[in-house]
């Protein structure tokens, strides 16, 4: 495969992490690099054929139960027999959930005026 050269900035505390990772390994920065963007390349492919894997899943449940009926039966079921420990207490959200809220529960909590 050909290799093509490209021009990485990084902080000054890195470029000397990799200077002092190259001579205790005793091998060139170049490789380093190439060996960690290898591996991130993996990682990132395997969560992606998870995330792949998950959306089929959920497509094929859709097909199986195209209206939600047994889902939200599950759902009435669970409700109804299961006991739940703060049901019914009040709940105040503080500045540091807010802050913890991801995106999606930041625009829930937008969305009903929290």
């Amino acid at each position: 495969m050909a290799r093509a050269a490209f021009t990485l900035r990084i902080e000054a505390e890195e470029r000397n992490a990799l200077k002092n990772l190259s001579k205790v390994e005793g091998r060139p920065i170049n490789q380093l690099l190439n060996e960690a963007i290898k591996a991130y390349l993996r990682r990132k492919s395997q969560r992606e054929r998870s995330l792949e894997a998950t959306l089929k899943s959920l497509e094929a449940y859709r097909k199986r139960d195209p209206e939600y009926k047994r889902a939200i039966a599950a759902f009435v079921d669970a409700e109804a027999s299961l006991s739940d420990p703060v049901e019914g207490e009040p709940f105040e959200a503080n500045e540091q959930s807010r802050r913890e809220a991801g995106p999606v529960e930041s625009s829930i909590r937008e969305l009903l005026g929290g």
